[in-house]
């Protein structure tokens, strides 16, 4: 096995998922933290007048609460939603874990190193050495190899009859955060008195932005690809990859781009405030980072467990743009 799929496995152990999924909101809470920090530090280098530099910290504050929060909120709400199952939990894990190594030591004569590695793989998350290592002791007969993929089940290319459904998972796991960012913005706007339709215009034309320019039709879009490739039968993890990003390009970071703005100037912008100039959302630079989330769409469609636990985390991003209404 060489040392790619070796990582691969070290990262698609089930018990490093559930211990990172569980370990989630800790870690956007430090990340917050640290955000909050710096900014306050920024205070105390500025004149003591400075008021609205201490609303705006206060402002960021809330909305950063409301965006990581629903974020978190998130993959429970689309699970629901769709019927998915969720992430295992540790108990169901060690236990199916110590059932199939049990039954596998019954029948099976092995040395002590590598008992002791199975035994501690039962409940404990084995290093990239340690996984090479069993991998190296499991490859000898037919059994040791299933049993290594039973414990680190491979990723599997998902089906086309699955694609829209994996689809409308993350859409609406998208959607939950860029609604929480939007009111979260208005909630922190009317809490220091700054509250007006300019500013509510603002976070619902950029919600809009983030969710289809940056989430939906980038979803879409990878969606297309993948029947696409199905249907010519192509099963190869590089070529679906590659297919799915063209996708996204084509579909949302242009095409999202365009109806986003179309709707915002003929719907959004007419109801809230009419008489004021429509702002178009241009895609920018920044826009890029924001699009590592597609990176973790094309990786989750393609079979990559480990990269579900954190799409909170990029998600969120988007729910916090469209929570300061960000707008070029």
């Amino acid at each position: 096995m060489n040392n790619l799929k070796i990582f691969g496995k070290f990262l698609d152990q089930p018990i490093l998922i559930t211990k990172l999924n569980k370990s989630m909101p800790k870690i956007m809470a430090c990340g917050a933290g640290i955000i909050l920090a710096n900014d306050a530090i920024d205070i105390f280098k500025k004149n003591d007048e400075d008021k609205n530099f201490k609303k705006d910290l206060f402002k960021k504050a809330i909305i950063l609460t409301f965006a990581i929060s629903s974020a978190l909120l998130a993959p429970k709400i689309a699970s629901k939603i769709t019927k998915r199952t969720p992430i295992e939990t540790l108990d169901e894990i060690r236990n199916k874990n110590e059932k199939l190594i049990n039954d596998f030591l019954k029948n099976n004569n092995l040395e002590e190193p590598a008992k002791n590695l199975l035994n501690k793989a039962k409940n404990e998350i084995l290093t990239l050495g340690e996984i090479k290592k069993l991998a190296e002791n499991l490859s000898n007969n037919n059994d040791g190899e299933k049993l290594f993929n039973e414990l680190i089940p491979d990723p599997e290319n998902i089906q086309a009859k699955d694609i829209f459904s994996e689809i409308g998972y993350l859409s609406i796991y998208g959607l939950v955060p860029v609604i929480g960012g939007i009111i979260g913005g208005i909630f922190a706007d009317k809490a220091v008195k700054e509250s007006n339709k300019e500013k509510i215009t603002d976070k619902i034309n950029e919600g809009i932005y983030q969710y289809l320019a940056n989430i939906f039709m980038c979803n879409i879009g990878a969606g297309i690809s993948l029947s696409i490739l199905e249907s010519m039968k192509i099963t190869s993890k590089t070529a679906r990859a590659i297919g799915m990003t063209t996708g996204i390009i084509l579909t949302g970071v242009i095409g999202g781009s365009k109806i986003a703005n179309f709707i915002s100037k003929k719907i959004v912008q007419p109801m809230i405030c009419p008489n004021r100039e429509q702002k178009e959302r241009k895609p920018e630079l920044v826009d890029i980072g924001l699009h590592t989330d597609d990176i973790a769409t094309v990786s989750l469609l393609s079979g990559l467990k480990w990269i579900e636990p954190v799409l909170p985390v990029l998600y969120s991003v988007s729910g916090y743009k469209a929570g300061i209404g960000y707008r070029n």
